[in-house]
């Protein structure tokens, strides 16, 4: 009987072993696939959880971002000895980007201007503004033009720019778009595209000092920049006054701030916020404050800010 059934497994039914041989191979490859998901899964979590042991740092780039880790080096060390934690600084591409990764929860404080505060403080409920610099509740922006166009610094609005080449800076910039477009409406009645008789530039690699070579250098006549950046190019010899010389200063209006994102106090526990903003105020290290380029730091607060959200609706450019 053993005899006939063995035949009968060999002969006949070699398909039993067949399908066993198979059967067996799947449950292999799903074994490996479940080992290899597994091994993704448990590395992404480690990931996840060394990146929200860190506050993670950006800031707009309104500078060579190949300035912006050298100058953000010491904050990093400032922060991390002061709330004993680990703090990295994240270069951010563009204006627009480094309100995304806010929104995001990529990064947790980030040194924005006015409008992009706004933007991102506007997307993400309980996101604080902490910080400002000395010079920020009353900030500024100049227009200024290449020395050949002969004009010279007025307190009227330069209305003979019209049949010039303008340019502002980046499409996201508080010192160098919004606020000088709303001021060139409120002084002209005409937004800057209607106002211009040649195609209105911008900048969209390099920040205010790409706007302030590109004046100074003749590739546009006329361009408009925050205050502080032409102030400190100027005093460091990146580019000469007299090639680039103001022509305008508008009124004052609150700009930059550090802003914090909420998910700092499930990373950290509650009442972080509150340490971070007093460690950033009480700072009075120059190396420090370099990262602003400020003197001091003071406190700040979402309503402050109101007037630069009220500007963006009112201009169709709030989002």
């Amino acid at each position: 009987m053993l005899s006939e059934s063995m035949k009968l497994l060999q002969a006949g039914d070699r398909s039993i072993f067949q399908m066993m041989k198979s059967c067996l191979g799947r449950i292999a490859v799903t074994s490996t696939a479940l080992l290899v998901a597994s091994c993704g899964d448990k590395e992404r979590s480690a990931k996840e959880g060394e990146r929200e042991k860190a506050l993670v740092i950006t800031a707009i780039p309104d500078e060579k971002v190949s300035d912006q880790e050298a100058n953000y080096k010491s904050l990093q060390e400032y922060l991390a000895t002061e709330l004993d934690i680990e703090v990295k600084f994240s270069i951010s591409s563009s204006y627009d980007a480094a309100v995304e990764r806010f929104k995001n929860g990529e990064v947790h404080l980030a040194w924005f201007g006015g409008y992009t505060g706004v933007q991102a403080r506007s997307a993400v409920s309980g996101a604080r503004a902490i910080a400002q610099g000395d010079v920020d509740p009353k900030y500024k922006s100049y227009m200024i033009a290449n020395k050949d166009t002969g004009l010279t610094r007025s307190d009227e609005f330069p209305s003979g720019i019209k049949d010039l080449v303008f340019s502002f800076g980046s499409k996201s910039s508080t010192s160098g778009r919004l606020m000088p477009t709303y001021f060139i409406l409120k002084e002209t009645g005409m937004m800057p595209d209607k106002f211009f008789t040649k195609p209105v530039q911008f900048q969209t690699v390099g920040g205010h000092d790409a706007t302030a070579r590109a004046v100074a250098g003749g590739s546009v006549d006329v361009g408009v920049l925050s205050y502080k950046k032409y102030d400190s190019m100027v005093a460091a010899g990146d580019i000469k006054a007299e090639d680039a010389p103001i022509i305008w200063v508008t009124p004052d209006y609150a700009d930059y701030n550090l802003t914090a994102h909420p998910e700092l106090e499930e990373i950290f526990g509650k009442g972080f916020i509150d340490r971070l903003q007093k460690v950033l105020v009480d700072c009075t290290d120059k190396n420090v404050l370099k990262a602003f380029n400020r003197d001091d730091l003071i406190p700040a607060s979402n309503g402050e800010f109101e007037g630069i959200a009220e500007v963006a609706k009112e201009l169709g450019m709030m989002r």
